[in-house]
Order: C-alpha cells, then structure tokens, then sequence
C-alpha cells in the first residue's frame, strides 16, 4: 500500500469514527454536538471518499446503514436461545404470587427479600441483534420465539443500533424492543398527512409497519428506535453477575439503555416502582403497557428456570385497561379452527388503548347472557392487558327499547353443520370437522400427525399453502394429490413433491386405532380411538352404534358418547370417510369385542386376549430403542394387551430398557421389577403375537 492509500484509509477511519461518535450522541444521549449541516457535509465527505476508494469499506461505516437492494421476502431465522415471552400480572395479588412462587422454589420463602431488576415494558417490537467480533450480522424479530424473521437490512438503517461495538467476542447476542418515540411519530404523521398519504394509529403500529418493509430505503425514512433489555446467545463473553449489571455493560457498549431501570428489594419495592412508573408514564418519551420484574441474580434465574414458554424469574405487570363506551351494532359468530364457535361483537369504531376497535370477543354464549348484552346497547369496551379488546359490560340506563336479543344460530355459517353444545361444555362446536373450511387446517395437521395417519412431510407451511390455493378441501383430497400441483407450490422441488406422495400413499395401510383418532372426533384421544377398534373391530359397526352400545366400551362416558355419535350423525363426515375409504385407506380387521358378545363368545375372546407374557401387564419404556421408536414400541404393547405407565411403581410388571436409560431403570432395580433388554423385549413381543 502507497503512502498516499494509506493516508486515505487513515482519514476515512477518522471519518467513520467522528460520524459514528455524533450518531450515538444524536440517537442514543440525545444530545448532539454539531449541526445537521456539518454532519452532511462530514458524511458526504465520506461517501466520495469510499466511492473512490472501494476497498475501503467496511460493513460499520454509516454509508453501509442504507442502500441494500429491496426484499421478495423476509427469510426465517432460527434463535439459538428462544425468545419467550412473559407471563402477565394485572393486580397486585398477582405480584405477591409471583414473589411467593420466587421464594418458595429458591428455598428462601422465609429468609429475607428477593432483589429484582425492574424496567418499563416497551410496546413495540421485540427483536434481536447478533454481534461476531464486534460486528452486527443479523437482525431478527421474534416470530413465535423459535423463529423470527431475518430483518437485518431494515435493522441497519436504525440509528440507535451501532455497527460495530467494542468486543471481541465470537458472539453476543441483543435483545431489545425497536418502537417509535412519541415526539417522532407526531412527526411522521404531520408528514404523512402533509403528503395526503396514510397516518399511523399508534407508535406501535408505525414501529412494525416500518420495520417490515421491504424495502430498507423505506425503513430508513421512518424514525424508528431501540431499547437494550437483555442478552440471548454468548461465545466468548463473561456476563456479570446481575442483570443490573448486564445492562450497564451494555450500556458501557453504547447501546441505548433506559434511565428508568431499578433495582429493588421484594413485593413493596416492586409496588413502589409499579407507582413511581405510572405516575411518570405520561411524560415519558415513548409508550409502555406496564413494567417488567426480573430476579436480579443471573444465577437464581437459571435456578427458577422456565415453564411452558416463559420464564419463572420474570413477569411483566400490566397497566390497568383502558375504557371507553360504543354502540354494540351487532353479533356475528367466527368458526375457530377446532370447531368453537364464538359470538363476536360488531362494534361502532372507536379508539381505545391506543387502538380503533370494531370487533370484540364475547367469549361464549354463557358469559354474554351472564353480561346481559344485547344489540343496540351502548356498551363498555376494554382493551384488557392492552393487547386483546373485550367488552366489559352495557350501559343498562342507556339501552333504547328496540334493544334485541342474541340467538346463538344452530347451524354453522361456513359448513350448514349442526352447532351442538355438549352438557358441562361453556363452548358450543361445529360437528362438520372433517368438512367445515374454517377447521380444514386443524382437521388435516391432526389427519396427518404421525399419532395418526403418519404422513411424514404434511407440517403447518404445506398445509396453509394447500389450503390456502384450494387444492386439499378434505382429508380425502390428499389422496388424490397430483406431483404437478404440489411441485408448484412454494419451496417444494419435484423430489419433495415425491416423497409427500410415497409418505400419503404409505399411509394407506394403517390400524383403525390410528383413523379414528386421525377424525379428529372431539374427546376421542390415543387411548379411547383403541378401545373403540378393540371394541367394535370395525368401523361400519362403530358408525352404527347407538349410544347405549358405546357406554359400553372401557372408559366411554356419556359426553364422549354423545360427542363419537354426533360426529357420525353428520353426513358431511360420514361422506368424508366414504372417500377416504374409497381412496384405499385400509387396515386389518377383527372380530371385536361387541360382535363376540352377540355370539356368546366373550369368555372365549378374553381367553385368546389374555395369552401371552405381556397380557395384562404393566410395563415400562426407558432409554431408547435401535430397532424402534418409544411410540412403535407402546403401540405393539398395547396391541397384546399391555398397559403402558409413564413412571415405575411396586405395581409395575417389567421394565423395558433401551440405551441411556435413566432414574425410571435406577427405580426399578431398587424396587426388584424384571428389567428387559431390547432383545428380550422383541423375543417376546414375537410370543406374545403368535398367540
């Protein structure tokens, strides 16, 4: 490199670092030391320097935060460390339960107060930032907390979030919330009203409209900003001891980080923060929907560890609802995809929890009489946790006296089947399962789960694009499936197409257990799917029994009567498994428990049942197996009258072994239960099916 190469490169350094230093003091201090004039004429001094000079840039250089080409799509990003989301309190009650929950799973419900870091819950978008040697790669947002999407480019246009920072790490990984500030989104909408163009709802709004855009020129027209308030996947970094300190780390790394943060001592000091936050909510530079309480200690954390999908040491305390009152117009009812079907207020617009609302759950029939709603009220409409709108209750000294009652309909708008409430169920259904179009998605992931029918390769995208292109309208339909037709939907090649179709075709030879429960017949699990093929043997003899016949299978009450006859009685479904049939589902059939009775044969039909070494045992399964799956395994024991427990007890009859078997094998040998190998297993799962 020349003399004269390397002194540009130097003044192009000096450049970037003055450039970046003035971007941190505008966006993230909000305190700027020079005039929008000179830092233009700094950056364009910048941009004819790298011009002239390729080899010069760098992907920090703020010349690299505008300018990559628009997007057909947004691609999936998988987190390494799951982005959950926080279980929500609204009273006060609910914040002693979680301090109580904290104490009494550290052991220390008796032994002084827990330190909790507290900070306001942002209401925008919840993303994350992954740095590699200082550099920021990608950007994503949360999805569904395993996957995001890839926003990267959009992220790189927002002036809060540095390019570079000063670490070395492999990895770090940021968690924080992109959101419009309020004094910026007044800003953007004067603007946009001034253009004649559409104004914003709300910052939240504005923030995820933004910042989906396709292309990033357009993201960085919009005032977007970023909160730090938390650490995802690390390589090569020492995190402090204290989530406290987290955040001053990041802090430290120049990342915006809010002032409002605190750290306090147990259930007074978390009122205390709750009161001090929504007192100042008003005067704050951006809008928050509560507060978040996190267990300082990092360790203690990974001691409370997780449940479902959100953590223990943490919960986000919502702030009260917001009201406001409308004219209920109207009550329609929406088909879910499991078949409830639920009345919906229509609502006369208005604005609410920073929100227009025009429509609004009523839950079930029981909660809108026990409301005393009725068409034509004015009513009250919450936005409850300032996420879903709800209508609280009517105004009785406003209703008009052609106030009319709701009628739940008794036939469903998508499908004309029969809307049937089971006794002790608050949800009324739609029976048409297999064919209503509001449950054909529900309907085909269960059809094709591998519980089920097994059709390997039939997940949620492929569903919702057969769906959605109106190729599959029933179960049946999938059998008639074409490899032109799916070859041309999105991300499947012909060879994926193929081996969709050998999967289907494979599933054709199945057991009956396996159908019945792939109907999707409500309250009719694993378990009584097999006591009804064990019962009835066959399908025809199951779609005809009566209700009294079907009370007498093992563990049918009468609401799963009620529920196996309802489904029958719809002809829609009957027609539904007349194709399947006729596409050539088939699976060995029995006798049957029913059909030997009529003979006079149950003695003799329990006597062959009752052969074999697992006949009537309980057994079993830990470790895993070589030769099968732990499901193969449960369903071929069932099969010659086994029952299969989840845990070991005196009460157990073997204890099947395969590798890595854990505390279910330490148990059984500690209590004397016969511990079978794999071979052992299979030698006499081989006697047991030749009885």
């Amino acid at each position: 490199m020349s003399g004269s190469e390397r002194s540009t490169e130097e003044k192009i350094a000096r450049l970037r670092e003055t450039l970046n230093e003035h971007l941190y003091r505008y966006h993230v201090l909000d305190a700027p030391t020079i005039s929008d004039a000179l830092y233009d004429g700094l950056y364009h001094e910048l941009v004819a320097l790298e011009a002239a000079h390729p080899s010069f840039v760098t992907p920090d250089s703020p010349t690299q935060r505008v300018g990559a080409k628009p997007l057909e799509a947004f691609p999936e990003v998988s987190h390494r460390v799951p982005m959950l989301s926080l279980g929500n309190a609204f009273s006060d009650d609910d914040i002693v339960a979680f301090d109580k929950r904290c104490r009494t799973s550290l052991g220390n419900a008796n032994h002084g107060d827990i330190e909790y870091a507290c900070e306001p819950k942002f209401d925008g978008l919840a993303i994350s930032l992954t740095y590699e040697r200082g550099i920021f790669v990608r950007g994503a947002t949360r999805g569904d907390g395993a996957v995001g999407e890839d926003v990267t480019q959009n992220l790189r246009t927002v002036g809060s979030i540095p390019l570079r920072i000063a670490t070395e790490a492999a990895v770090l990984e940021i968690r924080g919330e992109v959101l419009m500030q309020r004094r910026d989104f007044e800003r953007l909408n004067a603007r946009q009203a001034a253009n004649g163009e559409k104004v914003f709802v709300n910052p939240r709004n504005a923030a995820a409209g933004s910042l989906r855009q396709l292309d990033p020129t357009l993201t960085a027209e919009r005032p977007l900003s970023f909160f730090a308030y938390g650490i995802g996947a690390t390589d090569g970094v020492e995190l402090p001891s204290t989530h406290a300190a987290s955040m001053d780390m990041l802090a430290r790394l120049r990342f915006p980080v809010t002032a409002e943060r605190a750290v306090v001592l147990g259930v007074d000091g978390l009122r205390q923060y709750f009161a001090r936050i929504g007192a100042a909510r008003p005067t704050l530079p951006f809008d928050i929907d509560g507060v978040v309480y996190k267990v300082n200690n990092l360790a203690l954390q990974q001691q409370l560890g997780f449940v479902s999908r959100a953590p223990r040491f943490a919960i986000a305390h919502k702030f009260p609802a917001e009201e406001a009152t409308t004219i209920l117009e109207g009550i329609d009812v929406q088909v879910g995809r499991t078949g409830a079907v639920t009345p919906v207020a229509r609502l006369k617009p208005v604005f609410v929890g920073g929100t227009t609302v025009s429509n609004a759950t009523l839950h079930n029939e029981d909660e809108l009489r026990r409301k005393d709603l009725k068409i034509g009220d004015t009513v009250i409409v919450r936005r409850a946790g300032d996420v879903i709108p709800e209508v609280a209750s009517a105004v009785l000294a406003y209703r008009p006296v052609d106030a009319r009652e709701f009628v739940m309909p008794t036939r469903c708008p998508k499908c004309d089947s029969a809307i049937i409430r089971l006794e002790g169920e608050a949800v009324a259904r739609c029976t048409g399962g297999l064919f209503c179009p509001a449950q054909r998605k529900q309907a085909l992931l269960h059809f094709a789960q591998r519980r089920a029918m097994d059709i390997e390769g039939l997940g949620d995208k492929l569903v919702d694009q057969i769906v959605e292109h109106n190729i599959v309208h029933t179960a049946a339909d999938l059998y008639r499936l074409g490899l032109l037709a799916l070859a041309s939907l999105e991300r499947m090649a012909e060879k994926s197409a193929q081996n969709l179709l050998d999967a289907i075709a494979q599933s054709k030879q199945t057991t009956l257990a396996r159908f019945l429960f792939g109907l999707g017949i409500r309250h009719v699990g694993e378990a009584t799917a097999k006591d009804l093929a064990k019962h009835f043997g066959n399908l025809d003899r199951l779609m005809a029994a009566t209700g009294d016949e079907l009370l007498e299978v093992h563990d049918v009450g009468p609401v799963v009567a009620q529920s196996i006859r309802q489904f029958f009685d719809q002809p829609h479904n009957c027609e539904v498994v007349a194709q399947l049939r006729a596409c050539g589902i088939r699976w060995p059939e029995h006798a049957g428990v029913m059909a030997s009775a009529a003979s006079g044969a149950v003695g003799a039909v329990a006597a062959v049942e009752l052969k074999g070494p697992f006949a009537g045992k309980t057994v079993v399964l830990t470790g895993t197996l070589a030769t099968m799956s732990r499901d193969e395994a449960k369903e071929k024991l069932e099969s010659v009258g086994a029952k299969v427990a989840g845990s070991v007890s005196k009460n157990t009859h073997f204890v099947i072994a395969g590798t890595e078997a854990g505390s279910k094998l330490d148990k059984a040998q500690a209590l004397g239960v016969p511990v079978l190998s794999e071979a052992e297993f299979i030698v006499r799962l081989d006697n047991s099916e030749t009885h």
